[in-house]
């Protein structure tokens, strides 16, 4: 969902912030999925929720990602938002994307290493291979994790503004901020 506006940067701005919002919206319906099977996990075996340092960030993602998602639809696709808070705003929802981006790759190479911990009987230093395989995903997410961030800094791949948006955004500006057009 944060490549969207990369991926399809000449497309109406409308139908992408419509699959932003929709993709953002079923990563959060998969991540509460899973937060409710990992605390009905928890509750049939008699592990206590909440103590790792995994869990804390875990929850920490949801929460914000809940909070930025209803940030996002409320300021940019729920009318009512003046432009000029839509564009104060943006930089923020842009940042806090991002952030929470990396943070939920953070939570889950600690989850990697948890799962280690409770689950490897020979040392890990002997290379066992439920060792390798985590190692081996911990490495590709951490590789994805480069890759999206890259894509979303670079400013030759940004989302242009397509000339009939421009001229319909100044006309919004004008007569949501107050002024007369022209």
């Amino acid at each position: 969902a944060l490549l969207v506006y990369r991926v399809f940067r000449h497309e109406a701005k409308r139908s992408t912030k419509a699959l932003h919002a929709l993709l953002h919206g079923l990563a959060l319906l998969i991540a509460l999925v899973g937060i409710v099977a990992v605390f009905e996990s928890h509750r049939t075996k008699g592990i206590p929720d909440m103590y790792s340092l995994h869990s804390w960030c875990g929850m920490a993602a949801f929460v914000l990602y809940l909070l930025q998602w209803l940030l996002g639809c409320g300021f940019f696709l729920l009318p009512g938002a003046s432009f000029s808070l839509r564009s104060r705003y943006k930089p923020q929802h842009v940042f806090f994307g991002i952030a929470l981006f990396a943070l939920s790759i953070a939570a889950c190479l600690l989850g990697i290493t948890e799962m280690l911990l409770f689950n490897i009987s020979d040392p890990y230093s002997h290379f066992v291979p439920e060792g390798v395989l985590a190692n081996t995903l911990g490495v590709l997410l951490v590789a994805f994790g480069l890759v999206v961030g890259y894509v979303l800094t670079r400013d030759d791949w940004k989302r242009p503004p397509l000339a009939e948006e421009l001229a319909l955004s100044m006309d919004f500006k004008t007569l949501t901020e107050g002024e007369s057009p022209g």
